[in-house]
C-alpha cells in the first residue's frame, strides 16, 4: 500500500482496522442453520455425497457505538503494551512523544480517529500514568488499552504482562505549547489534507477558508486524523478554524499550502498565551501494524521526515460544543 501522499488517486496511509467481524462487539447475532441431508442408494454403487442445506437467513444490522472515553467517566479495564519504534501511530503523528507515554484504544474507543491526540490518565497495581492517545488497537475490546513499554512500566511490572487498571479522560491537559499543523503531501489547491496537533482535548471540528474573507468550509476527518477537504480549499495561505469537545475554538491564520512541513500558530486551543517556535527536525520513524500479540506489535513503513516552520499566526473566539461518534458496524457474514 502507499501512504496516500499524491493526492485523492492515491491510496490512504496503512489504517490499522480490524477484520469487520471485531465492529459488531456487544452484539450476538443468533443463526439458525437448518441441515437436511440426503442419502441415496444406487444398487451396485457406493452411497451419494451428503448435501448441506443452509437457507438464507436475513441478519439484523447491528449499530455500536464509536466514541471516546467519556469525561468524567472512569472506566475499568485491563492493560497491556507494546512499541511503536517512534512512529507515531494510527494518528499520523511525525513521531511518538519525547517522553513515550502513550497509548492505542481499540476500534469502539479509537472512534475513527476522534480520541487522537486526548489523554487519559491510567491507574494500575503501581501508581498513575498520563498517555497521549496516539494510536489504534485493532485487537482490543472495549475496556483493552495499549500502553507503550514506557508508560506500563510506571503503573505495573512489565513481566505481568496483562493488568487490571483503571482509567479517565482528562479534561483541559496542561499544553505543551501552540497548535501547530502540518498539510498532508500530495496536498494542493485543489485538493486539502491537514494535520492538527497540540490540542489537549479530542477535536470536534476543523474549518478551512482561503485568506480573511472567503466561505468557511468543513473538513472531514480521515480515521488516520487528517481533517480533508476533496475538493480543495485554494492556495492559501488559509484561516484554520478548530474546535474541540469541550467548547474550546480558535482561529490561526497564516498557515501555508507546505505539504509535509509542521507550521507552528502563535495561539493555544486554551489558557491563553502564546509560544515562540522551535526549530526541529524528526526523523524518519516507522508505523506499528496490527498483530497477533499487543505486546510485541512490530514496525511496518516509514512516515515522513518534518520539518517545523515560523509564520503562522491566530486569534481565539469563544464557543460551545460536545462530540458524540456514533457509526453503523456491519452485521456479521454467514459462512
Amino acid at each position: 500500500m502507499t501512504d496516500g501522499t499524491d493526492g485523492p488517486a492515491a491510496q490512504t496511509p496503512i489504517r490499522r482496522f480490524p477484520p469487520r467481524r471485531w465492529l459488531a462487539g456487544g452484539a450476538v447475532a443468533v443463526l439458525a442453520t437448518v441441515v437436511g441431508l440426503s442419502l441415496a442408494l444406487q444398487s451396485g454403487a457406493a452411497p451419494a455425497c451428503a448435501a448441506l442445506v443452509r437457507p438464507a437467513v436475513a441478519l439484523p444490522a447491528v449499530d455500536v457505538l464509536l466514541a471516546p472515553p467519556a469525561a468524567g467517566t472512569l472506566h475499568k479495564g485491563k492493560a497491556t503494551f507494546y512499541d511503536s519504534k517512534g512512529a507515531g501511530g494510527n494518528c499520523s503523528y511525525p513521531a511518538a512523544p519525547a517522553d513515550r507515554r502513550y497509548v492505542a484504544l481499540g476500534p469502539s474507543e479509537y472512534a475513527d480517529g476522534a480520541a487522537c491526540g486526548g489523554y487519559l490518565d491510567v491507574t494500575g497495581p503501581k501508581g498513575t500514568v498520563r498517555v497521549m492517545v496516539m494510536d489504534q488497537c485493532p485487537e482490543c475490546a472495549p475496556g483493552h488499552i495499549d500502553l507503550s513499554r514506557e508508560a506500563f512500566a510506571r503503573i505495573a511490572d512489565p513481566v505481568q504482562g496483562v493488568v487490571d487498571v483503571s482509567y479517565r479522560l482528562v479534561v483541559d491537559p496542561p499544553l505543551s505549547g501552540p497548535l501547530t499543523f502540518r498539510i498532508k503531501e500530495g496536498a494542493s489547491q485543489w485538493w486539502f489534507a491537514v494535520l492538527v496537533a497540540g490540542h489537549g482535548n479530542p477535536l470536534r471540528s476543523v474549518e478551512v477558508r482561503q485568506g480573511s474573507s472567503g466561505a468557511w468550509r468543513s473538513a472531514a476527518r480521515e480515521s488516520y486524523n487528517y481533517w480533508l477537504i476533496d475538493s480543495g480549499a485554494g492556495p492559501g495561505p488559509y484561516q484554520i478554524r478548530v474546535t474541540d469537545t469541550r467548547g474550546h475554538r480558535v482561529t490561526a491564520t497564516g498557515i501555508k499550502m507546505a505539504p509535509g512541513q509542521v507550521q507552528r500558530s502563535s495561539v493555544r486551543m486554551y489558557g491563553g498565551g502564546s509560544s515562540g517556535s522551535v526549530a526541529a527536525t524528526s526523523s524518519p520513524s516507522a508505523r506499528p501494524s496490527p498483530s497477533a500479540s499487543a505486546s510485541t506489535r512490530a514496525s511496518a513503513r516509514p512516515t515522513p521526515s518534518a520539518t517545523v516552520t515560523d509564520g503562522a499566526t491566530a486569534s481565539a473566539e469563544p464557543s460551545a460544543v460536545e462530540a458524540v461518534a456514533a457509526a453503523p458496524a456491519p452485521s456479521p457474514g454467514c459462512g
